[in-house]
């Protein structure tokens, strides 16, 4: 909401502008979630005061509690204290939010999550911004890898749990600051990047795009935020990539498997567990061989976005080499949970048809017997809107089970259902169940899966409790 102080800084306009120099008590309504309660490290580090609230305890909040800031549970006008200078919220919290509601009738300032990490993106010199419907987790990651075996200290914001970092957040002591930007409700028109990626651009997020070129039109907006001394790094395979090029301020920069881009990856091989090599190639010219430590060609092309930008920062591609081959992915990312009775268990973000599709042709490299995916779509919305596009990506398996739909912030059912999907599955020639509960999914699994088999839990949803319940057994 903005309100009467907003103040101009560049092109926006700001109820608040975050200054490193003249730390404030900021508060965060939802500061459970993985993007909030990083952001709060790094104010935290920062020297602000922070606190927050969140509906229940976890794992991230004591996380926040234990690095210095008061945590409330439940949304509550109590938690606005007068000492409160600026609330944060995200965009879960509805105007009748009881604590949201105390901070608009005290008058404070208000920022959304994504207003707040584009401010913190102009305390530092280099800020880099990493976009597209797919990848950016991953692209992140990667970048981060390198980024530490280049000395480089930076700080990083990324949608998943990273080892390296030892969770979601990192806050260096240098100019550079990582971050994923998500396409969702316009949140990364929020941004003031120096350095963009955008990895690819898909129809997704249908509840709040229109169609697929409204969707590019927001990715065009998001490139021309550049500075002219900037860099888009992009795609090159993307289609009429010139609508999305054409008259910008900064300079363009192309990746893509095979010839004709800046950054290209030739030479594609794979080891014994689907893990690709390739040739890095510089306007055609060979750099250097690289070896990923993840399966998966749509990982090439994640590792050349996040080479493309190293080279722009200086970096070796020695050192950007050594810093790929060291990241072996995050949490829920085709990651191995362990086997049952011989069936490997692993688990997989995957909830958009190019993505179940990328992450079922990237299983076949590794070592199976037959592969078997339990599936839990991720909205109604998503399901209705690329049904068809649903059943032809899970074909690539030999086996699918649907979980029901999970809803998300979602009520209505829009008419459609998993049954439905497993039914038309089943029309198409592929092995295709539904069943209602995960209790009866387990239960199925181990009485069909074989020895020698791989079983993906794959989904957006909480389907990972499924192969944690199943290794427990």
């Amino acid at each position: 909401m903005i309100g009467t102080h907003a103040i101009i800084w560049n092109r926006k306009v700001f109820m608040y502008k975050i200054n490193f120099e003249k730390p404030v008590h900021v508060h965060f309504i939802g500061i459970g979630g993985i993007s909030m309660s990083g952001l709060a490290k790094v104010l935290l580090k920062e020297g602000f005061t922070v606190s927050g609230s969140d509906n229940k305890r976890s794992p991230l909040t004591e996380q926040i509690e234990a690095a210095g800031a008061a945590v409330f549970y439940g949304q509550k006008a109590s938690n606005i204290t007068e000492d409160i200078d600026v609330v944060v919220y995200t965009a879960a919290i509805h105007t009748d939010n009881e604590e949201y509601q105390a901070a608009v009738t005290k008058g404070l300032f208000m920022l959304t999550r994504a207003q707040l990490l584009g401010q913190l993106m102009t305390n530092y010199d280099i800020p880099v911004a990493i976009s597209g419907t797919h990848g950016k987790t991953t692209t992140t990651s990667m970048l981060t890898y390198i980024l530490l075996a280049a000395d480089t200290d930076p700080t990083v914001s990324v949608g998943g749990i990273l080892n390296a970092i030892g969770g979601n957040i990192r806050v260096g002591n240098s100019e550079i600051f990582v971050t994923e930007a998500c396409e969702y409700t316009n949140s990364f028109l929020e941004f003031f990047p120096k350095i963009s990626v955008i990895l690819n651009i898909d129809e997704d997020h249908l509840d709040f795009f229109k169609d697929l070129e409204d969707i590019r039109r927001s990715f065009r907006r998001f490139a021309e935020l550049l500075p002219s001394g900037g860099h888009l790094v992009i795609n090159g395979e993307t289609e009429r990539l010139n609508e999305l090029t054409d008259g910008l301020a900064c300079q363009v920069v192309t990746f893509g498997t095979g010839s004709g881009f800046d950054y290209g990856a030739a030479n594609i091989s794979h080891n014994e567990l689907g893990n690709a090599s390739f040739d890095l190639m510089k306007k055609g010219a060979f750099i250097r061989r690289i070896t990923l430590s993840v399966n998966g060609d749509h990982n090439v092309q994640n590792a050349l976005a996040a080479l493309a930008v190293a080279d722009l920062l200086g970096i070796s591609a020695e050192e950007a080499g050594a810093g790929l081959k060291k990241f072996r992915g995050t949490k829920r990312r085709f990651e191995y949970k362990g086997e049952v009775d011989g069936i490997t268990i692993i688990d997989d973000y995957a909830h958009h048809p190019t993505e179940i599709r990328a992450s079922l042709m990237a299983a076949r490299h590794y070592p199976h017997r037959e592969i078997w995916c339990v599936f839990q779509p991720h909205t109604y919305t998503r399901t209705k809107a690329l049904f068809s596009e649903f059943a032809d990506a899970l074909s690539y398996t030999d086996h699918v089970i649907l979980a029901d739909i999970y809803a998300a912030r979602e009520t209505d059912t829009l008419g459609v259902s998993s049954e439905d999907l497993a039914a038309k599955l089943c029309e198409s020639g592929t092995d295709a169940y539904y069943l209602p509960s995960f209790e009866e999914i387990e239960t199925f699994c181990l009485e069909n899966c074989e020895k020698g088999d791989m079983l993906i839990t794959m989904g957006a949803g909480d389907v990972v409790n499924i192969g944690d319940e199943l290794l427990k057994r």
